[in-house]
C-alpha cells in the first residue's frame, strides 16, 4: 500500500484507545520490572489489543531478577552544621545498587565524563557527577558509566544529580542486578546537588550516605498482536511497558505502550492491503537490563525480522525523529511519509546503544528507534517522580501514530527492502563513535565476549 486511506487516518485522528491506555498505566503507579503493577500493565495492552481489533494477544513470561527499594539518606557536614537530605524530591536510590552505610569526602566530578576521572584517586571518597553530558561531546555518557568510573577510582559511593530543575531526583539502573554494583549509589534532585557543589566549592565535606534496598527473583512479560498476511518474515513495532517506580512512567514508556496499539488498531483497518506480517511487541523489563527485547531475539529466528521500529521517549513533542543506526532505508521510508503527508519528520544515522531496537541492531537486524524532540532537555521529566501524564497531549499521540503505522506499512512492502548487516559493521559503528568506552566500562559490551548479550544466563 502507497498511503493509509483517508478514512482510517481521521478515525485515528478521533482515537481515544492509546490515551485511555495511558491513564490506566498511569493509575498503576508502580511498573518496576516484576512488580505487580508490570503485570497488570501487561494484561491491559492485551486488552488494548483487542479492543484495537487484534485478537490474537499472547504472552511470553521470561525470569528476571528483581529489586525494591527502602529508605536512603545523605548527610553532610557544612562548616559547624549537618544538613541531611532524604525526603523523596530530593534523594532516591539507583536500581542495582547494594544496601550499605558509606562515610567519606564528598568530591564533586562536573559531568562525570570518562576523562573526568583520570589521574583521580577517590579511594574512601563518596563521588558526585551530574546527569548531564554536554551537547558538544559527541555521545552521551550513560549514568552507569559515571557510576563504573567512581568505583573503579576507589569511591565508596556515588551520587548522581540531576540537571533538570524541580526538586526531581533522577533513579535509573546502574548494572546488572543479578550482581549489586559494587558501591551504594542515589539519585539526588539539581537543587539539592547544586547546594552541594556550593558546599564542595567552600572546602572539604564530609559525607555519611546510607541505602537500603532488597533484590530478589521473579518475572516480567512480553505481550504481542500480529496483524497483516501470515508471512514468515516480519516487520516489528515496539515499546515496552515498564517504567521506573519514583513516577508513573507516563512518557516513559506508557506514550511508546500507547503507540503501539494506535498503530496496531490503525493496521487492522488496512490488514488486507499489507504485504507483510507486523508483529506488535510490547516488551516487559526494558529498564532494567532490556531482559524482555534480549529474550524476544534470542528466542525467534531473526533471519525471519525484516527490521525493527521501537518507540522510546516519543512523548516529548510533536516532533518525530526517526534514529535510523546507519540503514538508510529505513529512514527513506520515513522520508517517504514525511513527503507523503507533509509533516516534517527528523531523521539521524548515529546509533543509540540503548533501549529495546539495540539487542536486534548489535547483531545486524535494521532497526530504527522512534522518539520526539525533547529541546535540549535529554530525557527531561523522565526517570523522575514529574513523568506524569499531564505533560503528555492526545495530538501528539494521534500525529506520531498515524506517521508511525505510515512508516511499518510501507517498511512491509515486498518492493521495500531493507538488509541487514553483519555484526561486525556495527561493532565498528560503536568503535567510531568511541560508544565501545561506555560499553566495555559497564560490561555491555557484546563483542569479544562467549556471550553476546550481558544477562544470557537468565534463559
Amino acid at each position: 500500500m502507497t498511503r493509509l486511506p483517508d478514512a482510517v487516518v481521521g478515525d485515528a485522528y478521533r482515537s481515544t484507545l492509546g490515551w485511555d491506555l495511558i491513564a490506566d498505566l498511569e493509575d498503576l503507579n508502580d511498573r518496576m520490572p516484576g512488580h505487580e503493577g508490570e503485570r497488570i500493565g501487561a494484561d491491559l495492552v492485551a486488552e488494548a489489543f483487542e479492543d484495537a481489533g487484534l485478537d490474537d494477544a499472547t504472552f511470553d513470561e521470561f525470569p528476571i531478577p528483581t529489586w525494591r527499594r527502602g529508605e536512603a539518606g545523605l548527610t553532610v557536614a557544612h562548616g559547624d552544621r549537618e544538613t541531611t537530605f532524604a525526603r523523596s524530591h530530593e534523594l532516591v536510590e539507583l536500581p542495582g545498587t547494594p544496601s550499605g552505610e558509606v562515610t567519606g569526602e564528598l568530591v564533586d566530578l562536573g559531568y562525570g565524563l570518562p576523562e573526568d576521572f583520570e589521574d583521580v584517586d577517590l579511594t574512601g571518597d563518596i563521588a558526585m557527577a551530574s546527569s548531564l553530558t554536554p551537547d558538544d561531546y559527541g555521545r552521551w555518557v550513560h549514568r552507569s558509566e559515571k557510576y563504573r568510573y567512581a568505583a573503579e577510582s576507589g569511591a565508596a559511593g556515588f551520587v548522581f544529580y540531576n540537571h533538570i530543575e524541580g526538586s526531581l531526583p533522577p533513579t535509573g539502573s546502574i548494572g546488572d542486578l543479578n550482581d549489586a554494583g559494587p558501591i551504594p549509589a542515589v539519585g539526588l534532585s539539581k537543587e539539592a546537588g547544586a547546594r552541594l557543589q556550593r558546599y564542595c566549592a567552600d572546602g572539604t565535606v564530609e559525607a555519611d550516605l546510607s541505602v537500603d534496598c532488597e533484590t530478589g527473583r521473579g518475572t516480567s512479560r512480553n505481550i504481542e498482536a500480529t496483524v497483516g498476511p501470515d508471512t514468515d518474515e516480519a516487520v516489528l513495532f515496539t515499546a515496552h511497558v515498564d517504567g521506573h517506580d519514583v513516577g508513573t512512567a507516563a512518557n516513559d514508556n506508557g506514550f511508546g505502550t500507547a503507540m503501539v496499539v494506535e498503530v496496531g488498531k490503525i493496521l487492522a483497518r488496512v490488514a488486507d492491503e499489507l504485504e507483510t506480517k507486523v508483529r506488535l511487541v510490547v516488551f516487559g523489563a526494558e529498564e532494567t537490563g532490556l531482559y524482555g527485547s534480549y529474550y524476544w531475539s534470542h528466542t525467534h529466528d531473526l533471519e525471519d525480522v525484516k527490521c525493527i521500529v521501537n518507540v522510546d521517549g516519543a512523548g516529548y513533542s510533536r516532533q518525530l525523529e526517526i534514529h535510523d543506526h546507519g540503514f538508510e532505508q529505513m529512514s527513506e521510508a520515513f522520508d517517504a511519509v514525511s513527503d507523503e503527508y507533509e509533516i516534517p519528520i527528523r531523521t539521524e544515522s548515529q546509533l543509540r546503544p540503548h533501549s529495546d531496537h539495540w539487542p536486534f541492531v548489535q547483531r545486524g537486524v535494521a532497526g530504527a528507534q522512534g522518539r520526539s524532540t525533547s529541546g535540549g532537555s535529554d530525557r527531561g521529566w523522565g526517570h523522575t517522580h514529574a513523568d506524569t501524564m499531564d505533560k503528555l497531549d492526545v495530538r501528539d499521540l494521534r500525529d506520531m501514530s498515524i506517521l508511525c503505522a505510515a512508516g511499518v506499512a510501507r517498511l512491509a512492502r515486498e518492493d521495500v527492502t531493507v538488509d541487514h548487516v553483519d555484526d561486525a559493521e556495527i561493532r565498528q559503528a560503536c568503535l567510531d563513535d568511541d560508544f565501545d568506552v561506555g560499553m566495555k566500562a559497564t560490561g555491555t559490551w557484546p563483542w569479544g565476549a562467549e556471550k553476546d548479550w550481558p544477562w544470557a544466563d537468565e534463559l
